[in-house]
């Protein structure tokens, strides 16, 4: 590509002029005209180097992005100081004359030039770290690891050096540290570590930023390093980690957010970013971010009124920087839980939040096409001359040169269309960022001496039950670790929340529950700046308390799901049923598949995100009990399923594959009983498994360390239940019970599919068939579903004595009432009372067993519902029956699903369930 409308006349002039005093008697070349004319430093470079026009001119050359070494290895050990600097002077000059080529005569995309321009800086620096480190060396020796290796300085490059976005004639802002404290050997004398690498930093950043007759390569700026221009120029990894953590502040974590380290990876590489990462990226949701970045950008406001910056397209109102403001809060904001926004790059940040649903790809266009417009322009002004400014032209002949790149026919044309661009960006930032936090409005200082004389009377609509709730919280906090700032934001929370608790007439109880809440996030700042910033959040926490019992407890056991009361669009809208698999596949492209830790927090933040929504959406009316089960249901089939190919990954990785399986075909099922089986799954409830698969002994798996495939199987098993089971800060995943496998507890964990065929035919008891009405294959490949609905529906099948299975039927049941029911003469238990929901379905298994020898169709189905229509429309019961045991049935689990929302257990008055427990009681009777 190439600009290719005409120069106006007077610039071409100028190009000609110039022209022809560097290349006398030679044809005019219309492209280096241009140069000319449109840049005073590519005139100076030419004039001391001519022969670059003939290499611009290479077609080749100008497509070719390989990185040239500035020195060589002999050169890095053998040239001098003044030798050195001019080689890498030199490079510097030759290679932006080559940009400012690219950018002003051939249309070169911006994204490209900055990246190009980001790589060669990149390499000029190393280069320089590699020279000064060996001149060194030759009279101090080098520090040495265990096995005899030079340990090397390392150079973080930070901002848009780090992002790899470096603009044309920026300055760098670089921190040196060093791996080990270990004295150097081999030279003249010993010195210790911190005495070389500061030796090495001096020459480093003299070889780059000292002027000499052939310029700078670039003005090293050290401010940003711990201490600033106080502290020490290089520090060791050591005492790096302890100032962060102990001294780091605010502007320091948006700082390090671009760290970058330059030149070749090495092995200290991955335990520098380790070091940093906890201190930039916080595990939560880090809404303290963009209360900083607010005040940042205040200062940077004033500094522009304060030094009469007008037209500053970087720092003016929706220049540059509050694009890279807008991209980076909402990376520190998110980045701790979600990894892929842990990049330098805003360009690739700003994909990865649209990845996320963090932002819309309408916004992310719009910033990414606005924010590489505006980097445009800021190179055209630096090409001109070489020199670092953001402020649009004030004289005639760079106006001119601006309006000619940009294809506008006066300066006047230009300025409105970097505005429209500019408000563009800044409408973005102030719905991201903004500059001011919602505050109390005047009327509400009510709330505010409620708060702080802890007295609820104060309050003109006072409710005196939350007196002694508001006493305990305050009390607690004289003994909580909270520091200054976290006070200060409780100070402004607290009066928001007694003024919405206020609004929603919250009970004594909702009130101790979202002061039970607060107690857990107390000393973790962060949460409460969430609930401060997002007024909405803590509406919703307060709606969702006064709800449900059950949610309040699961958010102060889970405090990182806080960050779902932000947007009541997603809280309010559980995900698709048909979706939760798709959901956890694409929720897991983001974690490395070795990383188990990382896996099973995954796992589990994925099920309790989920289960929020769920609780959310049934606590206010958005979803009936039926379709809470069936979601609940879905979300621990999904969940499953990934855990199997976790555990699959694992044991592939250290055994092999058993023979004739592939990643779709594993030969390995699960098999679901119980609620899980039945389609019901409650929020607290465990899963009822079974493990099977195809192979048998006289097969092996193909890896190094090969064992037989039952083998393997059986330790997939045992991976599956470590996954679950295993109770990590997050908790445990779900209580998985597999007693209900063939043998109970003294079976094999996962068994071959037709030895589990062979003992439900010959060994199982009454009781593990009636189990297996309620069971359904939840994970596995087509022919092991197949053949196990064929083996389920072949044992329901089988002719059964209606007089034994009626006993043990009846016998099973009243073991059961025995030990498990807990209701009395005023309380009925709903699940395992007479008349209650235990008794529906034994009734249900019974009609099952007793009739699919006639009736095949009534194995259709494993839950209970289905079962009953089945069963009334066979004619097996009246259909006057069968609507009044579902109608019982579904009567006592919304009952039963509103108490364990707000944890009050299973018994009801048994007064309310009269008619349903004499209908039941009544059926049983007719059944048995």
């Amino acid at each position: 590509m190439s600009n290719l409308h005409a120069l106006p006349e007077s610039l071409y002039q100028l190009g000609q002029t110039r022209f022809a005093s560097l290349y006398e008697g030679q044809a005019e070349q219309h492209k280096i005209i241009n140069l000319l004319s449109l840049s005073d430093f590519a005139w100076n470079c030419l004039q001391s180097q001519p022969d670059l026009k003939d290499w611009l001119l290479d077609d080749n050359e100008l497509a070719n992005r390989t990185v040239e070494l500035p020195l060589n290895s002999t050169e890095i050990n053998e040239l001098d100081d003044s030798a050195a600097m001019a080689k890498l002077r030199l490079y510097r000059e030759k290679y932006w004359l080559k940009v400012a080529y690219l950018d002003l005569c051939c249309a070169n995309p911006i994204a490209d030039s900055i990246a190009y321009i980001s790589a060669l800086a990149s390499q000029l620096i190393d280069s320089a770290n590699q020279w000064a480190f060996a001149q060194v060396a030759k009279v101090s020796g080098m520090p040495l690891d265990n096995e005899g290796n030079a340990i090397a300085m390392l150079v973080l490059g930070m901002g848009k050096l780090g992002g790899g976005e470096l603009n044309y004639s920026s300055d760098i802002d670089l921190i040196f540290s060093y791996p080990r404290d270990v004295a150097t050997q081999g030279g003249r004398r010993s010195v210790e570590a911190q005495v070389f690498y500061t030796k090495v930093a001096q020459k480093l950043i003299m070889a780059l930023n000292q002027t000499t007759v052939n310029g700078q390569v670039f003005r090293v700026d050290m401010r940003l390093r711990p201490f600033g221009e106080s502290g020490p120029l290089v520090m060791s990894f050591h005492a790096m980690e302890d100032y962060y953590q102990e001294q780091g502040r605010e502007w320091e974590r948006y700082a390090m957010l671009k760290g970058r380290l330059i030149g070749t990876e090495n092995p200290y590489w991955k335990e520098f970013y380790e070091l940093l990462r906890p201190f930039v990226y916080r595990r939560y949701i880090d809404f303290s971010v963009i209360e900083s970045l607010r005040k940042m950008k205040q200062m940077i406001a004033q500094e522009v009124r304060r030094k009469r910056l007008t037209n500053n397209i970087k720092l003016g109102a929706g220049g540059i920087r509050e694009v890279e403001f807008v991209v980076q809060a909402l990376q520190m904001v998110r980045g701790g839980r979600e990894a892929n926004l842990q990049t330098q790059s805003l360009l690739i940040a700003l994909k990865e939040l649209v990845n996320n649903q963090v932002m819309s790809s309408k916004e992310a266009d719009l910033l990414t096409q606005n924010y590489l417009d505006l980097r445009k322009i800021e190179q055209y002004l630096q090409i001109f001359a070489d020199k670092q400014t953001q402020t649009l032209p004030d004289d005639e002949l760079n106006q001119q040169r601006l309006c000619y790149l940009l294809n506008k026919d006066d300066f006047k044309q230009c300025l409105t269309s970097i505005e429209q661009t500019m408000a563009q960006v800044h409408g973005e930032f102030e719905q991201v960022i903004g500059f001011e936090s919602e505050t109390a409005d005047p009327c509400e200082s009510e709330y505010i001496s409620a708060w702080e004389m802890t007295d609820v009377s104060l309050m003109c609509e006072p409710n005196l039950d939350w007196q002694v709730a508001l006493e305990d919280f305050k009390a607690r906090l004289t003994k909580a670790k909270i520091g200054s700032r976290g006070r200060d934001i409780l100070d402004k929370l607290m009066p928001l929340l007694l003024k919405q608790l206020t609004v929603t007439k919250a009970s004594s109880d909702a009130f101790t529950m979202i002061c039970q809440v607060l107690n857990k996030i107390i000393s973790r700042t962060a949460y409460l700046e969430l609930l401060y910033e997002n007024p909405g959040a803590l509406n919703q926490l307060v709606a969702l308390c006064c709800h449900s019992k059950w949610i309040g407890e699961h958010i102060s056991r889970y405090p990182i799901l806080l960050d779902e009361l932000i947007d009541p669009q997603v809280l309010y809208k559980p995900t698709p049923l048909s979706a939760y698999k798709d959901e956890i596949r694409q929720y897991f492209l983001r974690i490395e598949h070795g990383d188990l830790e990382l896996q099973m927090e995954a796992l589990r933040q994925f099920k309790q995100t989920h289960q929020l929504r769920i609780a959310a959406a049934d606590a206010t009316g958005v979803l009936s009990v039926m379709k809470v089960s069936d979601h609940l249901t879905a979300l621990a089939e999904a969940i499953v399923e990934q855990a199997v190919n976790i555990a699959w990954h694992a044991c592939v990785e250290r055994f092999g594959q058993p023979a004739n399986t592939t990643e779709q075909e594993k030969g390995f099922a699960v098999i679901a009983y119980g609620k899980t089986g039945g389609f019901e799954v409650g929020y607290d409830s465990d899963l009822d498994l079974v493990f099977v698969h195809n192979h048998d002994g006289s097969s092996y798996t193909d890896g190094d360390k090969s064992i037989d495939s039952r083998q393997f199987y059986l330790k997939l098993a045992q991976r599956l239940m470590h996954l679950f089971n295993t109770r990590t800060a997050s908790g445990i995943l779900y209580e998985l019970d597999t007693r209900l496998r063939p043998e109970g507890a003294s079976g094999l964990l996962a068994i071959n599919l037709e030895s589990y065929y062979h003992y439900q035919q010959t060994q199982a008891w009454t009781w593990e068939h009636q189990a297996l009405v309620r069971s359904r294959m939840i994970y596995g490949q087509d022919s092991l579903s197949e053949r196990f609905a064929q083996i389920r529906k072949d044992v329901l099948c089988q002719a059964r004595d209606n007089e034994k299975l009626k006993t043990d039927v009846v016998e099973m049941r009243e073991k059961m009432r025995a030990h498990l029911a807990k209701g009395d003469d005023e309380l009925f238990d709903l699940k395992q009372d007479r008349g209650g929901i235990t008794d529906i379905e034994f009734i249900t298994q019974y009609l099952v067993l007793n009739n699919a020898v006639q009736y095949p169709e009534l194995t259709t189905w494993s839950d209970n519902v289905r079962i009953l229509s089945d069963a009334a429309r066979l004619g097996c019961i009246t259909v006057q029956m069968q609507q009044e045991l579902v109608a019982a049935y579904i009567a006592y689990r919304s009952r039963y699903h509103v108490m364990s929302l707000n944890q009050q257990g299973r018994c009801a008055p048994r007064a309310e369930l009269t008619q349903h427990i004499d209908l039941v009681s009544l059926a049983w009777q007719e059944v048995f």
